[in-house]
């Protein structure tokens, strides 16, 4: 750490290789661009699927940095958009993964929702789930 730094920067920046590490993890991978778009394409097709209110809850409890680009974009009146399919969830996923066209959108939405059930409270990550259509939830190990 420089003696120029600060550490509120210095923390959103160690919480957040945090979170892309544990998420690499869960991907089975080392490919820290991968882990940071899964992050962020998941963050946003889950945020856009949300009431504002839980939108901002689940913002809450990320580090900074994260909070940062969770809410590049959004348009809160704009949301909750209108849930058809599964597969159009997936497919808002894939929209933002660009030079990962290959990857798995189960497989990413699954593993960034047990990051999110490893790193936030409990009970709003249960509430967050349960405000998500079945097929979605059914992706998402839902803690105790």
């Amino acid at each position: 750490m420089s003696t120029n730094s600060l550490p509120a920067f210095d923390e959103t920046v160690q919480r957040t290789n945090a979170w892309l590490k544990d998420l690499m993890t869960w991907l089975h991978t080392d490919d820290r661009r991968l882990a940071y778009r899964a992050l962020r394409a998941v963050l946003h097709a889950l945020r856009d699927r949300l009431e504002p209110g839980l939108a901002v809850h689940l913002g809450a409890g990320m580090p900074m940095l994260v909070r940062g680009f969770y809410y590049e974009g959004w348009r809160p009146s704009d949301t909750p958009l209108p849930y058809h399919s599964l597969e159009e969830f997936h497919d808002c996923v894939m929209a933002e993964m660009q030079g990962f066209q290959e990857a798995d959108p189960e497989r990413l939405t699954g593993a960034v929702f047990d990051l999110l059930a490893a790193r936030l409270p409990a009970g709003e990550i249960r509430k967050i789930a349960e405000s998500l259509p079945r097929d979605v939830r059914a992706l998402w190990r839902i803690p105790a």
